[in-house]
């Protein structure tokens, strides 16, 4: 489900591209604004969002996560990012490594490079480009509800397939795929 149209792009006099703490802060005081946070419509099947005006030309989502829901592991190429659960729980598992940007199909990851994050409602992240990771609603009966900020807009993302210590690129998908 989405609402609203995208925000128009900057111009090149324009304002400069928001910062990742800006991003950040943007999430924050959305994921405070209780009654948007309940007027996401929640599905009991599938993932539910609603796009929103993000700060500078950025483009921001409300996103609702059924019980044992994720993401998969993806990347959001060029963007910048940040997210801040609003309500119940997220998990973000990551890679804390720099991953070729492209020219590949399957990486050996060294051992090591796995973080883990627990994200209870008022929590967040900010990252950078290239940034690898998944998020999951683990709850097996409470949906989770979570506020997302990228810069610029999505221009793609790349979808990974993970076995143990070896990661392979399976899709890139482009924001007319996402319509």
């Amino acid at each position: 489900m989405s609402v609203s149209s995208p925000a128009p792009a900057p111009s090149a006099a324009g304002p400069a591209a928001p910062t990742q703490a800006e991003l950040l802060d943007f999430a924050r005081r959305t994921a405070a604004d209780a009654e948007l946070i309940s007027s996401l419509p929640l599905d009991p099947e599938g993932r539910t969002w609603v796009r929103l005006e993000g700060p500078g030309g950025s483009e921001a989502w409300l996103i609702g996560w059924p019980p044992g829901t994720g993401t998969g592991w993806h990347d959001h190429a060029e963007s910048v990012g940040a997210f801040v659960t609003a309500a119940g729980e997220l998990k973000e598992h990551a890679l804390a490594a720099r991953l070729p940007t492209d020219g590949w199909k399957t990486l050996e990851l060294s051992d090591g490079v796995d973080r883990e994050r627990r994200l209870p409602a008022g929590r967040g992240r900010s990252f950078g480009r290239h940034h690898v990771h998944e998020v999951l609603n683990e709850s097996p009966d409470r949906h989770a509800v979570s506020v997302h900020a990228y810069y610029p807009p999505l221009p793609r993302i790349r979808r990974y397939s993970r076995a143990g210590q070896t990661l392979r690129l399976e899709q890139v998908e482009r924001p007319e795929d996402w319509q």
